[in-house]
């Protein structure tokens, strides 16, 4: 009788392990670079625009003397949902924004980019991982509010309560002043990237005609500045909290917009920043049809 013949080289199963491993990587990397991640990182990019531009658009409305009250992202998203069409959009952003946080994930995962497979540094693969979790939140957001738009969204107290809890724990107050310097650091990166244009790094500008390289220039610059400007306002109000152990003087983008419109020269200043955002959000259209992702 042939007894079948095993084999039992010493390095037999560790052999296998290896090339099931490079089995499993290989075929994540080809995942990650099918076209359906590219378009889904692509939707993403629009997705976020809208968000910002939903933000711009109801700023712009009480800066104007429209009424109602200036919001973060996910209060704009609320209010959006009180509509049976805007319920409909908030199902695309819902995709959109999914789309966009697996896009950031497969980013700091596999350490480059899908389209030209440059390497990503480790600080910006952090960047993509924290990216990741926000704009996935949004995204659960959306969905939440397609199937509930009625229940309360606590605006205006979320970044007070977290705040306060955090300055309960040990080390609290050091830790909600990293965070309001990481603020204040994104805030200095943004208005450094308006200056530089170091925006423009990742756009296929040889794809544009020369008119829309102007134009986009333009609001890339503008965009970054007014991000940069609300980053900073918020970051200073982070430190001050964790500096004066108060935890109401932490705000997030709608305190901080609502900073600016009750300061001297209010409906002026709201106004030019909520143009910059949507100046932001226009590039982040740009950026889904140009980007390198």
């Amino acid at each position: 009788m042939n007894v079948p013949c095993v084999d039992k080289h010493p390095y037999g199963y560790l052999a296998h392990d290896v090339s099931t491993t490079a089995d499993v990587k290989q075929a994540a990397d080809e995942a990650a670079s099918s076209p359906w991640t590219e378009g889904l990182a692509r939707a993403g990019l629009v997705a976020k625009g809208l968000s910002f531009g939903l933000v711009a658009v109801l700023a712009l409305r009480v800066a104007l003397g429209g009424g109602g009250d200036v919001e973060d992202r996910p209060g704009a998203l609320h209010e959006v949902a009180q509509s049976p069409l805007g319920r409909v959009l908030l199902g695309a952003l819902a995709v959109g924004l999914a789309g966009y946080a697996l896009w950031r994930l497969v980013l700091a995962v596999l350490g480059r980019k899908l389209e030209t497979g440059e390497r990503e540094r480790a600080l910006k693969r952090i960047g993509d991982a924290a990216r990741a979790v926000l704009y996935g939140w949004l995204a659960f957001l959306c969905a939440e509010l397609v199937l509930d738009a009625d229940e309360p969204t606590g605006k205006g107290n979320d970044e007070k309560e977290l705040t306060a809890r955090i300055l309960d724990w040990p080390l609290g107050r050091w830790l909600v002043a990293a965070a309001g310097l990481a603020v204040l650091g994104a805030g200095a990166f943004n208005l450094y990237r308006s200056l530089s244009g170091k925006f423009r790094k990742d756009l296929k500008e040889g794809q544009m005609g020369g008119e829309e390289r102007r134009w986009y220039t333009a609001i890339g610059v503008i965009g970054h500045a007014a991000r940069g400007a609300v980053f900073l306002l918020i970051g200073f109000f982070i430190v001050r909290a964790a500096w004066e152990y108060d935890p109401k003087e932490a705000i997030g983008l709608d305190g901080a917009l609502a900073k600016l419109a009750n300061a001297e020269y209010g409906p002026f200043l709201l106004g030019t920043v909520a143009a910059g955002l949507l100046a932001y959000a226009l590039f982040c259209f740009v950026q889904a049809r140009y980007r390198r992702v």
